[in-house]
């Protein structure tokens, strides 16, 4: 399953997306340690990619269900 990972980050007007081969569970969890050892979160891609962001930096992280490859309309 693939789960995008929305981050935000402080001072900055972009925010970082990322596709993961994880559950959201996976995710949360590796969020909250990151921030409960007040070090770095770091998270791999689909592709293969590292984006590591000082928790000190970070404004949110949003979880959700990857939208790629699904085809029709929500109404």
């Amino acid at each position: 399953m693939t789960v995008e990972v929305k981050i935000g980050v402080q001072q900055t007007a972009r925010e970082l997306v990322i596709e993961a081969d994880s559950t959201s569970e996976d995710i949360s969890a590796q969020v909250s340690e990151a921030l409960a050892s007040d070090g770095v979160l770091t998270l791999t891609d689909t592709k293969g990619k590292v984006t590591v962001v000082p928790v000190a930096k970070l404004a949110y992280v949003e979880i959700g269900r990857s939208t790629s490859g699904q085809v029709g309309f929500r109404s």
